[in-house]
């Protein structure tokens, strides 16, 4: 069987140890190739590779934006109804969409189980412990044009106002997020700066399957195919339920009204309130600034697993499916 292993060296797991690679490199042992990767450029050119002469496997090493970064360039290398399964090996500083669907730990150890569990399967058989996974299709329109990617974890509103503090105080993982969060949550009780920044709504609009729904600014728009999105919080507690409609969740209210319904989200339950949506969708379209026209260019901030962007228009709705190895037990 053959399996190509695409490692994103800028990832803070190979950046912080550069040793990993070569641990990496010894994983595979003549049982898979490694394509140590810098650049989106040498993502592309990697998978044109891949795609013309063929695979069984690919596993992509980095962060939630690798993910992203690899899922597209594959999906653009081999069309998306040819995509070959993958692993989602953490790499990165959280690797969300990984640990949802039962890859945490080293990355080496993993590939290395990888490459024992299928290095003696000839080629075209079906690798062991594939589920079949939903993406989301993110088309967002920009003033250099449109830009269209396949990814996992799509926000605006608090989490593009969450990630701009985050990335402000390092962008430390897990820890610093949970401190980022008790703070909104306790500054939210009496009106405090960093609860507005992050909770105040953002102007913009959401068009839901042709639909607009009423408010022209939300403090939270969420959608999302795994049901965790970091320290528990499951916003999108409904999300893989159904291949073709990821789970979009919106909220208008303002800070005192969200940041004391954390507990509901911990707990993977409706947030609730006025003009609150809350259900499995084919598609929506985000807006921003004052004005509802499409053509408008007021960009506004979004978050697409992890990376900050910027759009006027983005449309969100089901991406390729894709056969994604699990190692959980």
């Amino acid at each position: 069987m053959r399996i190509d292993v695409i490692a994103n060296t800028r990832a803070r797991r190979y950046r912080a140890r550069p040793a990993l690679i070569d641990r990496m490199a010894a994983a595979c042992a003549g049982g898979a190739e490694l394509h140590p990767t810098s650049s989106v450029a040498e993502l592309a050119d990697v998978c044109d590779r891949i795609a013309r002469r063929g695979t069984d496997l690919v596993a992509i090493s980095g962060g939630d934006g690798s993910f992203m970064a690899g899922v597209t360039a594959l999906a653009r290398a081999f069309g998306e109804r040819s995509l070959p399964p993958l692993a989602l090996l953490p790499g990165g500083t959280v690797a969300t969409v990984a640990r949802n669907w039962g890859m945490s730990g080293d990355p080496a150890a993993l590939l290395a189980r990888i490459v024992r569990d299928h290095r003696d399967l000839r080629s075209g058989a079906a690798v062991r412990g594939a589920v079949r996974r939903p993406t989301l299709r993110a088309r967002a329109t920009t003033r250099s044009g449109v830009e269209e990617r396949i990814g996992f974890i799509f926000g605006t509103g608090l989490v593009a106002s969450f990630f701009d503090v985050y990335y402000e105080r390092g962008g430390d993982g897990y820890a610093a997020a949970a401190r980022i969060v008790a703070r909104v949550f306790v500054e939210s009780f009496y009106g405090g700066a960093c609860a507005r920044r992050v909770l105040d709504p953002l102007p913009c609009t959401i068009e839901v399957e042709g639909r607009q729904l009423a408010p022209r600014a939300w403090s939270l728009i969420c959608s999302s195919v795994v049901r965790d999105l970091g320290i528990h919080m499951r916003v999108t507690y409904r999300a893989g339920e159904d291949l073709d409609r990821p789970h979009l969740v919106a909220s208008a209210l303002p800070p005192g009204g969200l940041g004391p319904r954390a507990p509901l989200v911990l707990a993977g339950r409706r947030i609730g309130g006025k003009d609150h949506f809350d259900d499995l969708v084919r598609d929506f379209t985000v807006r921003f600034g004052a004005s509802t026209s499409a053509t408008s260019l007021d960009e506004g901030p979004y978050i697409l697993d992890g990376d900050p962007l910027r759009a006027s228009e983005i449309r969100i709705s089901a991406g390729p499916s894709i056969d994604v190895i699990s190692l959980r037990r």
